[in-house]
């Protein structure tokens, strides 16, 4: 895996444009020894939001996804929250058990919620597509929000035999290319909405590496993504 160049001196990795609104995604891997992300250092930084690791499988929850979520909220940073799927189990429950935790995806600094699809677990891609289907389609039913796919190309071409019935989903792509924006994008998507641009980015407030993230458009369509106010 070939990874961004770092600009210790600005916290910025190498790639998109620094206007761009952006942001940390992170899970209990960013709170070793218990440590809390320090969300106000992380918001006078620049960044404008951040991805959060909700719930795996069907009995996980992220310890931290509680403090980190109150405290995101206090310090104006939008939250994004994801699951980890796991699909050798039942799309419908993990739909479910997501929703239940995270409480609603419709208030202020809400973004959508994310399926976080990165492993097929055996299943033929054939099975992994209809497991897709089934989840995205309860998790919309619950929260009332379209739901974003995150995903690597390279999976979802051959996980997911590069299908792209799942097209008119907003896509967050992880591609650690160095270039300037993603691409060629999988699954018929002509465009992406989030982009994982490197997982070893270097963000105030939190500790160690950590996975740095660009919106592809203009702050007031972000605000209106994050339902925020727009003027």
């Amino acid at each position: 895996m070939v990874l961004l160049s770092i600009l210790a001196a600005a916290n910025i990795a190498a790639g998109p444009a620094a206007a761009d609104p952006r942001g940390p995604d992170v899970s209990s891997w960013q709170h070793g020894g218990g440590r809390l992300v320090d969300w106000f250092g992380v918001r006078a930084a620049g960044h404008d939001f951040a991805m959060v690791k909700a719930t795996e499988g069907l009995h996980y929850v992220n310890p931290f996804f509680v403090p980190d979520s109150l405290i995101m909220r206090t310090a104006g940073v939008a939250r994004g929250v994801y699951h980890y799927a796991r699909p050798r189990q039942s799309p419908e429950l993990q739909a479910a058990f997501f929703a239940a935790t995270v409480l609603g995806e419709n208030g202020p600094l809400d973004l959508p919620p994310v399926l976080d699809l990165e492993k097929s677990e055996g299943l033929a891609p054939a099975a992994l597509i209809d497991w897709t289907r089934r989840y995205l389609a309860v998790v919309a039913t619950l929260t009332g929000r379209a739901p974003i796919i995150y995903t690597y190309p390279n999976f979802w071409r051959k996980a997911m035999a590069n299908t792209t019935e799942f097209s008119q989903y907003p896509l967050w792509i992880a591609d650690y290319n160095g270039r300037e924006s993603p691409g060629p994008l999988p699954g018929g998507w002509r465009t992406w909405t989030f982009w994982q641009h490197t997982d070893c980015g270097r963000v105030p407030g939190i500790a160690g590496c950590v996975d740095v993230n660009v919106y592809n458009g203009p702050h007031d369509t972000f605000r209106r993504l994050a339902n925020m106010p727009t003027s």
